[in-house]
């Protein structure tokens, strides 16, 4: 059974909207054969991720970075992941009030940093959550689900 692992950090609503969205969309009846494991960004480990086939990463934009709890996860799993998971497919939502670039150009750099692939460009969400980010971190998870499979 292939594994994808998402790793979140949900402290407000609107991460907890999208946090669902993409749970809903990578657990769908019509992809068999993965099984989902979400995990709090404080709580992740590096054994969640070597025995991952796909990651998938959430966090909200804080003062234009990613949330303290998806570094405090990167710093944790960095050097024990580096050299065994190379090519790692993973894929990323954020959510800020007002700008996401900042935080999506730091999980880049660290996620570069390790080999791990980009399989499908960020879903960036500003201001309210809506139905179309909704949706969109809907596909995403299911997305990555594939991706865990192998079929992206």
């Amino acid at each position: 059974m292939a594994r994808l692992l998402i790793v979140h950090h949900t402290p407000s609503p609107g991460m907890q909207d999208l946090f669902e969205s993409v749970c809903s969309g990578a657990e769908n009846d019509e992809i068999e054969g993965v099984e989902v494991t979400a995990r709090a960004a404080l709580a992740a480990t590096a054994s969640d991720v070597l025995a991952a086939d796909a990651v998938l990463l959430g966090t909200p934009a804080n003062i234009g970075y990613m949330s303290g709890a998806l570094k405090h996860f990167f710093d944790g799993v960095y050097y024990p992941c580096l050299n065994d998971t190379t090519g790692l497919p993973y894929g990323l939502y954020v959510h800020g009030n007002n700008d996401t670039a900042g935080a999506v150009r730091a999980v880049e750099q660290i996620t570069k940093g390790m080999g791990w692939e980009r399989v499908r460009p960020p879903a960036e969400i500003i201001g309210e959550v809506g139905r179309d980010a909704r949706d969109a971190c809907w596909e995403l998870g299911a997305f990555m689900a594939l991706a865990a499979l192998g079929e992206t």
